[in-house]
């Protein structure tokens, strides 16, 4: 791995070197390779082309030279035959030799034809030329003019001609030997030009693109693997070294970045680590305090916890008494004996402890700061806490309201024998804290509250089933008593004999109803157990009374009912059924009962009936209905009494779907 340290020399080093001869661009480099290589090329292709050329030119002189042989000897058959007698052909013959001979000295681009530049083939042409002009010529012309005989002049002459042409012709085919040799000479230097230039065109291309993109690769699998800490060398000043100066800018930035990310990650880390033991703390504590038992117990278990959240050495949990506003020590945990004695009850404003309120839920006390001051300042009572606590070794104190309902139910407190900060979201915690157990102190309130308003409302009931029963029975025999002393005192025996059936006809009804209410008030039932409880009801009224009962339960698509609607729905049957016992003098009774999406209980009887108005009338004076009507306004129940004297009594409860509750 490159380190940053060696990189950056590398860049300096780079940066402050000179600037390199060759282009910097790649397409200025690319230009340059391109024209060279076809320059080159071009270069040698024209080399090739002009040997060529004069190989073919020199070809051509090596004929028309080697024709001059040809044409002089055709100049001396000429000659013979003039002599014969036979037409002349001499000047026909010297003139395509003089043409001849003027080709090659000319030259003729376009066959093409031209003697090779060659300062002996000139000569040699020179001589030939010479010869034939000042030689040849004369002496065929004087040939051709003598009479008879054969041309001796001319053929004596011929010889040395042709061996000067002959001498021509060997030294124009050496040259063009010569240039044979170069042209092939230049064609194997153009193939080895060819490879050269392609191996040197591959390996710059090599250095120009692929060396650099291979080298970002790297880079990158490396940046993949994390080693942000990478840096390329830039090694040109072209587009890639443009290309590699942004790659380790990108890097330096994204190392930068990544390392400032890892640091707010591993914060976001812890603070969601001490949100997560927050939460769980809360979730433990609100499931720990909707658990039943009793307040001290609950805040001792409360305190315990709190105490090892916050890592503290002692605390206490204080309620304010509603009857002088003043702390109350309910429990403590790790605090001296000395401290928790002298201080079971105190002012709420002498002390730290006593200053934490719903408008001002944690408060902290660092006592052991010189001339710090607790809350409520250290004068008078104050600063014996103050000093009480600086003995005990404790330092700093965090005092958090216990609030329900924003009503200061209490404090706790957590002390320290260390001086400590809190930070915000453990203020937060404690003040949450104090919510939950103030919720669950006031539940415990309401509970107990509840369970009184339970018991005085059912005593009610039973004062009013008393009163409606054994109290009237206890009338009638107190007035019977009253009438038996009288005649007791007048010695009347029939009278007496009168009034003792009646006595114990009266006691007999009054242990009936004792019984009765007995029973009522031990009647216990469970979910699905109303069906036996209203037969065990019906079967008791048969056994009382005379007349003839019937019964019609339906369970239709109706949920059960709870066993506390179940018992309320029977305290009213039990009602109808004894007033229909002891009032109706009924001969049919038919009960009713529809479990259906709405539940309904229906009573109806033949018997005497009574006035409704009249009812209406005594209001709560008629205990039994005033019962029935306090035990369906607990249902949210709808209760129809409907009567008319001689015609009978009809008593209906309907439980609509809405108000009833689940099994």
């Amino acid at each position: 791995m490159t380190s940053s340290s060696d990189s950056a020399t590398a860049s300096t080093g780079c940066s402050g070197a000179q600037a390199a001869p060759f282009p910097k661009r790649l397409s200025t480099r690319i230009v340059v390779l391109s024209t060279v290589a076809l320059a080159l090329v071009l270069a040698m292709i024209s080399g090739t082309l002009w040997l060529s050329w004069q190989l073919e030119g020199g070809g051509a002189a090596i004929n028309d030279a080697g024709s001059l042989r040809m044409r002089a000897n055709a100049v001396a058959i000429a000659l013979w035959e003039a002599r014969t007698g036979r037409p002349s052909q001499v000047d026909a013959q010297m003139h395509q030799l003089d043409e001849t001979l003027r080709e090659l000295r000319d030259g003729d681009p376009a066959r093409p034809l031209f003697l090779p530049a060659d300062a002996g083939i000139h000569a040699q042409f020179e001589r030939v030329a010479t010869a034939w002009k000042q030689t040849l010529t004369p002496a065929a012309l004087r040939d051709l003019a003598a009479s008879g005989g054969e041309p001796s002049t001319y053929i004596g002459l011929l010889p040395g001609f042709v061996d000067d042409a002959n001498r021509l012709v060997s030294l124009i085919e050496r040259e063009n030997a010569r240039k044979t040799a170069w042209l092939r000479i230049s064609q194997v230097a153009l193939a080895a030009l060819s490879c050269v230039g392609t191996m040197a065109i591959v390996y710059l291309l090599y250095q120009w693109f692929v060396a650099p993109v291979q080298r970002l690769q790297d880079g990158l699998a490396r940046i993949e693997a994390r080693e942000f800490d990478t840096r390329l060398p830039v090694e040109t000043y072209d587009e890639f070294g443009h290309l590699t100066q942004g790659f380790n800018r990108m890097v330096a930035e994204l190392q930068a970045l990544y390392q400032d990310l890892a640091e707010r990650v591993d914060a976001k880390t812890a603070q969601l680590a001490a949100q997560n033991r927050e939460l769980a703390t809360l979730y433990e504590m609100a499931a720990f305090l909707n658990t039943p038992g009793p307040a001290e117990s609950v805040c001792h278990d409360f305190l315990t916890r709190v105490m090892r959240e916050f890592d503290a050495d002692g605390g206490t949990v204080r309620v304010v008494s509603p009857d002088d506003g003043n702390l109350h020590l309910l429990v403590s945990e790790g605090m001296p004996e000395s401290i928790t004695r002298a201080e079971q009850c105190m002012p709420a404003a002498d002390c730290a402890c006593g200053g934490a309120t719903a408008e001002a839920p944690v408060v902290f006390g660092l006592m052991a700061q010189p001339g710090a001051r607790a809350a409520g300042g250290e004068s008078g009572q104050s600063g014996a806490f103050t000093q009480r606590c600086l003995k005990a070794g404790f330092v700093s104190v965090a005092v958090s309201a216990i609030v329900a309902q924003n009503e200061t139910l209490g404090t706790f407190s957590l002390h320290f024998r260390r001086e400590r900060e809190i930070p915000p979201s453990g203020v937060q915690l404690l003040q949450t804290l104090g919510r939950h157990l103030g919720v669950a102190l006031m539940n415990r309130r309401l509970v107990a509250l509840g369970r009184q308003l339970a018991v005085s409302e059912e005593r009610n009931l039973v004062a009013q089933g008393l009163h409606d029963s054994i109290a009237q029975g206890l009338s009638f025999l107190k007035m019977q008593v009253h009438l038996l002393d009288g005649a007791a005192e007048q010695g009347d025996l029939d009278e007496i004999r009168e009034i003792v059936p009646l006595l114990a006809g009266g006691v007999e009804e009054s242990y009936d109803d004792v019984r009765e209410l007995l029973l009522n008030f031990r009647t216990k039932l469970g979910p699905g157990k109303l069906r036996l409880a209203v037969e065990d009801t019906v079967a008791r009224f048969r056994r009382q009374s005379d007349a003839e009962l019937t019964l019609d339960y339906r369970d239709e698509d109706g949920p059960p009912l709870p066993p506390d609607q179940q018992l309320q729905v029977l305290f009213v049957l039990q009602e109808a059924l004894s007033n229909a016992r002891k009032h109706a003098q009924a001969l049919h009774v038919q009960v009713s009962v529809v479990n259906a999406r709405d539940f309904r209980l229906t009573i109806e009887d033949d018997g005497v009936g009574y006035d409704p108005a009249d009812i209406a009338s005594r209001g709560e004076s008629h205990v039994g209905f005033h019962i029935m009507h306090e035990r369906a306004r607990r249902l949210a129940a709808v209760l129809t009494l409907q009567s008319a004297p001689g015609r009978g009594a009809r008593v209906e409860l309907v439980l609509p779907a809405a108000s009833r509750k689940a099994a």
